[in-house]
């Protein structure tokens, strides 16, 4: 008997209710929209996980106007690789492909992002670029770094590296390099230097016609704008030339000429490089 009255003394789930109701403490039930967003959220971050490896080709194309390309991507955003192409942009006819695949991985880097890249055919170490993107300003610092690119790969680009169709080995060497855009101004830190190794050319019989180096760099005395220099270090078709970036456009003007003995068999080249003025030609960009 007395376990009877003590089970009718328990409340009924209808008085909790209409105690907690009294108390100020409204009963929460969790609703269809809570469901739904909770749910796009959930999607939202497994597409950005996994997001495919052609959203990275995409962009990189973009970025360089299609002259850059990642064809055949595999992986995700953060992690994949591809087959590296250079063109000409829209329409070109001649693209020119990178022995092998580019291997890459993305991560978030404090403010930023973090690309690093490796070629196996052409690199012996990762490089790292961190990026960084502000209201009108973008930036790019790279790790040191040396690597070795055919020149075969210019050709892709177009005019004129179709015309000179340029055969021998690039190579690419950065020194705490650190690019920033502000309201489309390039300003620059540190050293990108560009040796031109053994270079000859389908216009020319002589082979090769030369070495030579491109340094783009920032001067310590400067505002941070960079100049680029063209020098010859060996060879019968001699190279020099200054240049540099006002706003964002290159501003260059060198010459080129051919050593005692090998005018004849330059003479086409110089020809195609810029205006003749005599023996020499007028190199001028911008």
């Amino acid at each position: 008997m007395m376990e009877k009255n003590a089970l009718s003394a328990r409340p009924t789930p209808s008085q909790i209710k209409n105690s907690r109701l009294r108390s100020g403490h409204a009963e929460v039930r969790p609703t269809w929209s809570h469901a739904v967003w909770g749910g796009l959220l959930g999607l939202c971050l497994t597409l950005l996980i996994w997001a495919p490896a052609q959203w990275m080709a995409w962009a990189v194309s973009k970025v360089s106007q299609g002259q850059v390309q990642w064809l055949n991507p595999r992986g995700t955003l953060w992690s994949g690789s591809a087959q590296m192409v250079l063109s000409g942009g829209a329409g070109s006819l001649q693209p020119q492909g990178l022995p092998g695949r580019l291997q890459w991985t993305l991560f978030p880097n404090g403010a930023g992002l973090r690309l690093g890249l490796m070629a196996d055919c052409c690199m012996r170490e990762r490089i790292d670029l961190d990026l960084q993107l502000g209201i009108a300003t973008f930036k790019v610092q790279s790790t040191d770094h040396v690597s070795q690119w055919p020149a075969a790969l210019l050709t892709g680009l177009g005019a004129p590296w179709n015309t000179l169709k340029p055969e021998g080995q690039l190579q690419l060497r950065t020194e705490a390099l650190q690019l920033q855009w502000v309201q489309g101004r390039m300003q620059m830190r540190g050293l990108a230097e560009l040796q031109i190794k053994n270079i000859s050319s389908a216009l020319s019989t002589t082979k090769p016609i030369g070495s030579y180096q491109v340094a783009l760099r920032a001067p310590p005395e400067d505002t941070a704008l960079p100049k680029l220099t063209l020098t010859t270090l060996q060879g019968p078709l001699l190279l020099s030339g200054n240049g540099q970036w006002v706003g964002s456009r290159l501003r260059f003007t060198g010459e080129a000429s051919a050593e005692e003995g090998h005018e004849r068999s330059l003479n086409n080249l110089l020809n195609i490089l810029g205006r003749r003025q005599g023996s020499r030609s007028l190199l001028t960009l911008g």
